[in-house]
């Protein structure tokens, strides 16, 4: 299975910079990347159940923000989310043969971590760059969840929220890793949810209410999760 998922995903990254090229980042991200997902999802093979798709405009964008579980997690949110999406990522990436230039042509936002104001302003100009109905992609955790329980969240992904004044989308995501188990390279049939929920409204916010952006997230993320994980 795991030769299959490389070679589609360097199969999926080089259409992914043609089209960028030739149509938009845009189609490449909502199209080229969202097939990607599907594909390697039905091929483990995964059900996908969304709840809350209204609360998700694509016309829109969005600070997202998602539990994280397992490497599935990716393909569901790709998959089935149906939004222009883009990651922070940092700037030493830039230098990894093939991903680094297969992300810049689809419009991932490279960043230096180290100098913050810098950070800011590279994403602010990334968003003027592409437009409404980009979402930018956080796992606010930080790291993979070991036992599926909700991890802190840390307050990058709530201050960008409020410093560029986008909404922030709380997404949970359910059984991904009794798909793909920590540590495993194996994944098992099986199905998953994905609960989007509404979106909190940072218009007119200061970065004072980070922490109460933060909270409410992790409330409504935490709410869909299974009792024994919240």
């Amino acid at each position: 299975m795991l030769p299959l998922v490389v070679i589609l995903t360097l199969l999926f990254s080089a259409l992914a910079m043609i089209a960028s090229v030739l149509v938009s980042p845009r189609f490449a991200s909502r199209v080229v990347a969202s097939c990607w997902g599907r594909l390697l999802a039905r091929l483990t093979p995964l059900g996908v159940t969304v709840k809350g798709r209204e609360h998700a405009q694509r016309e829109r964008s969005y600070v997202v923000v998602c539990n994280h579980q397992s490497a599935v997690d990716i393909l569901v949110v790709y998959g089935w989310l149906k939004l222009d999406l883009k990651w922070v990522i940092k700037q030493e990436l830039r230098k990894v043969p093939w991903l680094g230039i297969a992300c810049e042509k689809v419009g991932h936002i490279f960043i230096e971590r180290n100098n913050p104001g810098l950070a800011r302003q590279t994403i602010r100009e990334a968003l003027d760059r592409l437009g409404d109905g980009v979402g930018i992609l956080y796992f606010p955790e930080g790291t993979r969840s070991p036992d599926g329980k909700l991890l802190a969240f840390k307050k990058g992904p709530f201050r960008t929220a409020i410093e560029q004044q986008l909404p922030v989308l709380p997404v949970t995501l359910i059984g991904t890793r009794d798909i793909l188990p920590p540590k495993s390279l194996n994944p098992f049939p099986g199905r998953t949810e994905m609960v989007i929920h509404p979106a909190i409204v940072t218009e007119g916010m200061s970065l004072a209410d980070t922490e109460d952006v933060l909270n409410r997230a992790r409330k409504q993320i935490s709410s869909a999760q299974p009792q024994q994980l919240q």
